[in-house]
């Protein structure tokens, strides 16, 4: 019996068939190629947020089946341990964990990196796919006092690629995948701006029900992709961001509307892609060589790096998925968000 390893392999050659040598043992160049691309996927490392339905899940499933180590990040860990087994069963991954993290919570972000750090000293991949969009919900606010859409889908990714930025920095190809949403397109009219005390919760129940929420949050968390992405690319993190154009919304996610919204996403659900569409979307973004020297990029669906729009945007731009609202490169928005979201966390990051 021989244990391979990636630390001792050369290549040789008998007569006209090229072998590798693993610790002394000879195996065919087909059957090492197969080892060392099993071992180097079972040190690579994927934590995907919102990994116990629709895309998330999805994706939890493409990478473990590639033989990536994947740490899923869901915030009910009962009902998300049946997905784990689920996968774990499927793909014969044994290296598919769970733990719990609500990520509209500061506490429990915090708490979930320092776990994860225990057990992992490096992070390859981070995909933050998970996001509050429960349409026809009341106004709340975060244990932190923030609002929940803003606190769920901006501030707490922020904080997390925060606090794991130096397991990111151990990687020789680190990458982060934020998930974005076609609703930004609302930014094509010059009326639509963020207002960032409304956004955070400062203004209280105004009436902007979850929906503009939700808007305001995705294009807030696109343009903390381009503010992020250049102070990340210094320590050798690439930052991505992919507009979703819709994926079939699983039962658990339309339990969280309301009947009206449901009712409009059921109908949706028929014309969108299955999740496992945008899933193969993630894996690609996050480790083709195609991409590996890109940062501070948004794709659409077809894996296309998108532009800025027009100030007078045409009807085939906002129909098609070639521009986004030059509104996101409003350095001035860009950069008062990085402030909010660092204000808001500073506490968080600097804790010893």
């Amino acid at each position: 019996t021989w244990a391979p390893t990636r630390e001792s392999s050369s290549l040789v050659v008998i007569g006209f068939t090229p072998a590798c040598l693993y610790n002394g043992c000879l195996v065919c160049c087909s059957e090492a190629c197969s080892i060392i691309l099993s071992l180097s996927m079972q040190e690579r490392t994927v934590i995907i947020t919102g990994a116990n339905s629709g895309i998330g899940r999805e994706a939890a499933l493409k990478f473990a089946r590639e033989g990536y180590t994947v740490c899923m990040a869901c915030r009910n860990r009962a009902r998300s341990a049946a997905v784990q087994r689920e996968i774990v069963s499927a793909t014969g991954n044994e290296r598919v964990m769970l733990d719990e993290v609500d990520m509209s919570s500061l506490e429990s972000i915090t708490a979930f990196c320092e776990n994860f750090r225990e057990r992992f000293s490096s992070l390859d991949i981070l995909v933050h796919n998970a996001a509050y969009f429960e349409h026809g919900a009341p106004f709340r606010l975060s244990p932190d006092g923030i609002e929940i859409t803003f606190a769920t889908n901006v501030v707490g990714p922020f904080l997390m690629t925060q606090l794991l930025r130096d397991l990111l920095r151990e990687s020789d190809d680190a990458r982060v995948l934020h998930a974005s949403s076609n609703i930004i397109k609302h930014f094509f009219s010059p009326k639509k701006t963020i207002d960032t005390a409304r956004l955070t919760g400062k203004t209280g129940a105004d009436g902007c029900n979850v929906y503009h929420r939700y808007r305001d949050s995705k294009m807030a968390f696109l343009m903390l992709t381009f503010r992020m992405a250049d102070e990340l690319k210094e320590v050798g993190i690439k930052l991505y961001s992919l507009q979703i154009n819709g994926a079939k919304m699983s039962r658990e996610t339309l339990a969280k509307f309301t009947f009206r919204w449901k009712l409009i996403a059921a109908i949706q659900n028929f014309f969108f892609r299955p999740a496992d569409f945008m899933a193969e979307n993630y894996f690609r973004i996050c480790t083709s060589g195609d991409f590996r020297d890109m940062t501070g990029v948004h794709f659409n669906h077809k894996l296309e790096v998108m532009r800025p729009g027009p100030v007078n945007p045409s009807f085939r731009d906002i129909a098609g998925a070639t521009v986004y609202p030059v509104y996101a490169d409003d350095a001035r928005i860009q950069e008062e968000l990085r402030t909010i979201c660092m204000d808001l966390t500073t506490a968080c990051i600097d804790r010893p």
